[in-house]
C-alpha cells in the first residue's frame, strides 16, 4: 500500500513542530491522515467516539515516534463539541492544521437536542461550531481542510428542511450536509481573507472508500455490495482518500491556497450550487443562529 504522504507527493516535508488535530480519526480516511501527519512530525490528536479504537490510534502514531493524544467528543452534541475545543486549547498553544474530518450517512430520520436533522448536525453544524471555536488557538498560517463529497453534485440546499425528517432520505440527508461543508469552507475562507489573515479553508472529495466505515449507513443491498467493492483493486482505499487532505495539510503547493475545492490533489470546480456566494453566506449565517452563537468572523462584502 503506498502511504498518503507518498500519494500527496509530500512524504519529505517535516511537520515537526506542529500540531493537527483530524476529528474522525479513529478509522478509515481519519486515521489514515493522522497516521500520516505522525509520519511527517506532526503532534497529532486523534478525535471519535471510540476510546478503545482511539487509544489504538495513539498507540499507533506512539511507536512511530510521533507525539499523541485522543480526544472522545460526541458531533451531535454541542457541549461535547466545545468541550473539545476547551481540551485542545489546554493541549496546544497553536493548531496549525484543522482536519474536519467527522462525519457520515445515517439511515435513521432523527432530530437532534437542538431540533437540527442528525446528518446535517454531525456533518457540517459540529465542524462549523468547532472551527469556530479554534479560531483564537490557530496559528497564522494555520490550515483548515474539510472533507467533502462528491455527492454534493446534485444537492441543493434548503435551510427549512434541516429542521425536520419530514420525507427523510438518508442519501440526500449526506448530499445535502456535503454541500454545506464546501459553501461553509468558501466562506470561510472569504471571511478569513477579508480579516487579513494567511489561515486557508479548503475542502475536499475522497472518492468512494468502501473500507472507510461509509458504507455499513447504506441500505441493506447497497452496503453489502459496496463491502464486496472493497476487495476490487480498481475502487479507492482509505489511505487512497487521505491522500488529498495530507496534501491539503502539507504541501508547499498549497501555502496561500484558500476557499477551493480539490479530489486527487488537483483542485476541481464543484457544482453551481456550492459556487454560490449568497447561498454560502445565508448558511454561515443561519448555522449560527441554529447554534446560537454570533457568526465568526466578519461578512463585509
Amino acid at each position: 500500500m503506498t502511504q498518503p504522504e507518498q500519494q500527496a507527493g509530500v512524504a519529505e516535508i517535516d511537520c515537526a513542530g506542529q500540531t493537527a488535530l483530524v476529528t474522525g480519526s479513529t478509522g478509515g480516511i481519519g486515521r489514515e491522515t493522522a497516521l500520516a501527519l505522525g509520519r511527517l512530525g506532526a503532534d497529532v490528536m486523534v478525535h471519535g467516539r471510540d476510546a478503545a479504537a482511539g487509544r489504538a490510534v495513539v498507540d499507533e502514531l506512539a511507536a512511530m515516534g510521533a507525539t499523541a493524544t485522543f480526544f472522545e467528543a460526541d458531533f451531535a452534541d454541542v457541549s461535547a463539541v466545545r468541550s473539545l475545543a476547551t481540551a485542545v486549547e489546554e493541549w496546544v498553544d497553536e493548531l496549525d492544521i484543522l482536519i474536519n474530518n467527522a462525519g457520515g450517512l445515517f439511515r435513521a430520520g432523527r432530530l437532534t437536542d437542538i431540533g437540527v436533522e442528525y446528518t446535517f448536525h454531525v456533518n457540517h453544524l459540529a465542524p462549523y461550531l468547532l472551527t469556530a471555536e479554534l479560531l483564537p488557538t490557530l496559528a497564522d498560517d494555520a490550515r483548515i481542510v474539510t472533507t467533502a463529497s462528491a455527492a454534493h453534485r446534485g444537492a441543493s440546499l434548503d435551510l427549512d428542511a434541516v429542521e425536520s425528517v419530514a420525507d427523510y432520505s438518508s442519501f440526500n440527508a449526506y448530499q445535502r450536509s456535503k454541500l454545506a461543508n464546501i459553501q461553509f469552507s468558501f466562506e470561510l475562507a472569504r471571511r478569513l481573507e477579508q480579516a487579513d489573515t494567511p489561515i486557508t479553508a479548503n475542502a475536499f472529495h475522497p472518492g468512494a472508500i468502501p473500507g472507510s466505515g461509509f458504507t455499513r449507513f447504506l441500505p441493506g443491498p447497497l452496503s453489502d455490495l459496496a463491502s464486496l467493492a472493497g476487495w476490487l483493486p480498481f475502487v479507492s482505499t482509505p489511505a487512497d482518500g487521505a491522500a488529498t487532505a495530507v496534501y491539503l495539510a502539507a504541501s508547499p503547493r498549497v501555502d496561500s491556497v484558500s476557499g477551493r475545492y480539490f479530489a486527487d490533489c488537483e483542485p476541481t470546480q464543484p457544482s453551481a450550487a456550492a459556487r454560490d456566494r449568497a447561498a454560502a453566506r445565508r448558511l454561515f449565517e443561519r448555522s449560527a443562529t441554529l447554534l446560537e452563537i454570533p457568526a465568526p468572523l466578519s461578512a463585509d462584502d
